[in-house]
C-alpha cells in the first residue's frame, strides 16, 4: 500500500515536472522516467503484458525518438546561429 502511494506520487511529480520544465532535455528524461514508472504501475496491477508494452514503446522507443529529435533540433540551431 505504501509503495503504491509512493508510485502514484512519483508518477504525478514526474508528469508535472516534465510538462513544466523549460529545458527540453530534462523534459524528455522525465518523460522516459514517467514511462518506466507507468510500466511499474501496470506490473503492480497484475498486467504484465501492458507493463512490457509500456516499457518498450512508452519509455524506450518514444524516448529514443524524442532524444533523436532533440539532437536534430540542437544541430539545426547551431547551423543557424552565426
Amino acid at each position: 500500500m505504501i509503495f503504491d502511494l509512493l508510485l502514484v506520487t512519483a508518477l504525478l511529480v514526474s508528469a508535472v515536472h516534465a510538462l513544466s520544465t523549460p529545458d527540453l532535455f530534462r523534459a524528455v528524461v522525465l518523460f522516459i522516467v514517467f514511462g518506466l514508472l507507468m510500466a511499474l504501475a501496470w506490473a503492480r496491477l497484475n498486467a504484465p503484458d501492458i507493463a512490457l508494452a509500456e516499457a518498450a514503446i512508452g519509455a524506450a522507443l518514444t524516448g529514443a525518438l524524442l532524444l533523436d529529435a532533440l539532437g536534430h533540433l540542437h544541430q539545426k540551431r547551431r547551423e543557424r546561429s552565426p
